[in-house]
């Protein structure tokens, strides 16, 4: 375990998803969403295929006892990809990224109705506080006014907002996953997966793209291949209570690309709601880790009972 270098590849991997999202929300204009999950899910495969050879783990790695577990973990990933990618070329790149940060919030909510998980107090508090951020950063989307209100960026963040509740489903489908299936044929066939489901998308026009774009999508699935392999690293390093906070430091980068790149400027309410659900996000994290810790402690004086 090496904590500093498991924090290093988190954030490595946060870098290379927002520069992912910024590639397909610059090409969102002439390509559509499903498109763009076939890129960036067909092109990671490779990338994905090379690291299991290299680590030795490309057949006994992609063993599976639970296809049809992998099948509607892929179903529902895939459809939060398809309808993040949609939400990119409709909304600012950091009020995407902030309402996204909903998915860890409603995993609590879904663990508990559908795992089982007891959620306390605390918790439960963390989540209100999380959802009021969300409310807050959705609110100049949904004003009363018809006037005040661009249907367009409502549009979006309806969009983005569903695909967080699709991306806490696909998280409780990973949960119930990795009790009988390895990290890398979990990573590995849900590329497949999102390939293949993408190409139901086609009736709906896909465009032909031009020789820059292209290689923009084709990168796009390299760097998520990449990511994938560095989120997954980084959790051979460190405890992932320890560098799950980590994750929000996407929040940081999405604003500077988006104004560096795109010429956005984030409004208060992005930015207070944001924050709200960045504190939620981190306490609940904290808390966990807390309770696995006393948790360890009990198991360890229990087992060294006469």
């Amino acid at each position: 375990m090496s904590p500093l270098r498991g924090i290093t590849f988190k954030i490595l991997s946060v870098c290379v998803f927002v520069a992912m999202s910024a590639i397909i929300k610059a090409t969102s204009d002439s390509i559509p969403p499903g498109q763009a999950v076939f890129f960036r899910s067909l092109f990671a495969i490779p990338v994905i295929g090379v690291w299991l050879a290299i680590r030795g783990e490309l057949h006994t790695g992609l063993r599976t006892a639970n296809p049809m577990g992998h099948v509607w973990r892929g179903l529902v990933g895939t459809t939060s990809m398809g309808l993040g990618f949609a939400g990119l070329g409709l909304l600012p790149l950091p009020e995407v990224t902030a309402i996204g940060y909903a998915a860890p919030i409603l995993v609590v909510i879904f663990a508990a109705m559908f795992l089982g998980e007891d959620v306390r107090l605390f918790r439960l508090s963390m989540v209100v506080l999380g959802l009021v951020g969300v409310l807050i950063v959705l609110s100049p989307r949904l004003q009363v006014d018809p006037a005040g209100v661009d249907t367009r960026e409502t549009l979006g963040a309806v969009i983005v907002l569903l695909s967080a509740v699709c991306a806490a489903l696909a998280q409780v489908f990973v949960r119930k996953l990795v009790q009988t299936e390895t990290t890398s044929a979990i990573v590995f066939y849900f590329s497949i997966t999102a390939t293949l489901l993408s190409l139901l998308t086609l009736p709906w026009g896909w465009a032909l793209p031009s020789a820059g774009v292209l290689a923009l999508l084709v990168l796009a699935g390299l760097l998520g291949g990449v990511g994938q392999i560095l989120l997954t690293t980084s959790y051979r390093h460190a405890d992932a209570s320890l560098i799950a906070p980590f994750e929000y430091t996407s929040m940081l980068l999405s604003i500077l690309v988006g104004y560096t790149i795109f010429g956005e400027v984030p409004g208060a309410a992005m930015l207070a709601g944001g924050a709200m659900i960045v504190i939620a996000g981190i306490l609940i994290i904290l808390r966990e880790r807390q309770l696995g810790i006393e948790r360890a402690r009990q198991r360890k004086a229990g087992s060294s009972q006469p």
